[in-house]
């Protein structure tokens, strides 16, 4: 016998609010478990204590993930969830270093708050928490200010990066890779306080969106100038692909100079060409025929400290096809989503 679903109870409270201090607070009240905070157009999306949670391991994926996690979600016995978490570039193709290592972690939260600077939003289904989590909100102090932030040696690596960055050219060089992007690891000497790190960052970011996490001990905070994929419910499919960057100074007239100097840099507009190129070949696999188009441009964002060169492409999705097979198309996505970080915060 089918359970029947259960339902959120919601409670609005009308601000204004500071919405970074109001995040603070929240995640450090002790009142949220395994969280995850996501910001999409200037409203903080903090979602925890999960009801359903779904992990993708590499043994676990044998031709596609994207079925397995439609299907987990599809089974979840809440009405009108949403859902949050990561996904690891290796998920795409499960080239991860062993069988148990964890591609991909995915909640749907018991409790959801939406913060913006006018009104928050309570969703719960343990309402026993609502009137202690409207009081962790009406504690929050009227500015976030985190400390100060610690430095670390941000050129401080192994030999190996050096050597995969010339493999790297090389490659490109040989014409086998048009575009490669590489990571590296910086150590941190000291225990990161990582909301106090989310909170100095996106200070000083101007992001498409941001995010901040703890699930099972695994924590994380970041900022994307870009969306890797945007899918509405009427299948309208559109993804940003963001290469080619220049500082933002703050002064007109220096910006100006970056910015015209972005547009006549080669290797920029080369970068960039390639990127609209090749996503508009990934949205075409899943696109109904003739709706794939560019719907933007060489445009410049600002975003924080930097601005990108950026363009828009969008697809209706072809009959049958789903928002999972729109990220699958273009996952991972070719340009990296993230931008620049602050220092860490001890």
């Amino acid at each position: 016998m089918t359970p029947a679903p259960r339902h959120y109870q919601q409670l609005c409270l009308d601000g204004p609010f500071d919405t970074l201090a109001v995040v603070a607070q929240l995640t450090a009240s002790g009142l949220l478990t395994d969280y995850v905070v996501y910001e999409q157009d200037e409203h903080w999306h903090i979602a925890g204590n999960p009801v359903e949670d779904i992990r993708l391991r590499a043994g676990d994926v044998r031709t596609t993930p994207w079925e397995p996690l439609r299907a987990a979600l599809a089974r979840t016995p809440v009405e009108d969830w949403h859902a949050y978490g990561w996904l690891s570039f290796e998920l795409a193709s499960g080239n991860g270093s062993g069988g148990d290592e964890l591609l991909g972690h995915l909640i749907v939260p018991g409790v959801e708050l939406t913060v913006s600077r006018e009104r928050t939003r309570i969703r719960t289904l343990d309402p026993s928490l609502t009137d202690r989590l409207r009081k962790v909100i009406a504690e929050a102090p009227p500015h976030a200010e985190p400390p100060a932030p610690v430095p670390v040696d941000e050129h401080a690596t192994d030999r190996s990066y050096h050597d995969q960055v010339a493999h790297a050219v090389a490659e490109i060089g040989r014409g086998r890779l048009d575009k490669v992007i590489l990571s590296r690891t910086v150590p941190v000497p000291y225990t990161v306080d990582m909301t106090a790190t989310y909170v100095r960052g996106r200070a000083a970011n101007t992001p498409a969106r941001s995010f901040l996490l703890d699930l099972d001990g695994l924590q994380a905070a970041g900022f994307s100038p870009e969306t890797v994929i945007e899918v509405t419910a009427d299948g309208s499919a559109v993804t940003q692909p963001l290469a080619g960057t220049r500082a933002l100074h703050g002064d007109p007239t220096t910006d100006r100079a970056l910015r015209a100097e972005l547009f006549r840099d080669p290797k920029e507009v080369y970068e960039h060409a390639t990127s609209v190129k090749l996503a508009v070949e990934e949205l075409s696999t899943v696109g109904a025929s003739d709706t794939t188009r560019v719907s933007e441009f060489l445009t410049v964002k600002p975003r924080g400290s930097v601005q990108h060169l950026a363009s828009r492409v969008a697809t209706q999705l072809a009959e049958g096809r789903t928002a999972w097979d729109a990220l699958g198309a273009v996952f991972p996505p070719v340009t990296p989503p993230a931008s620049r970080r602050p220092p860490p915060t001890g």
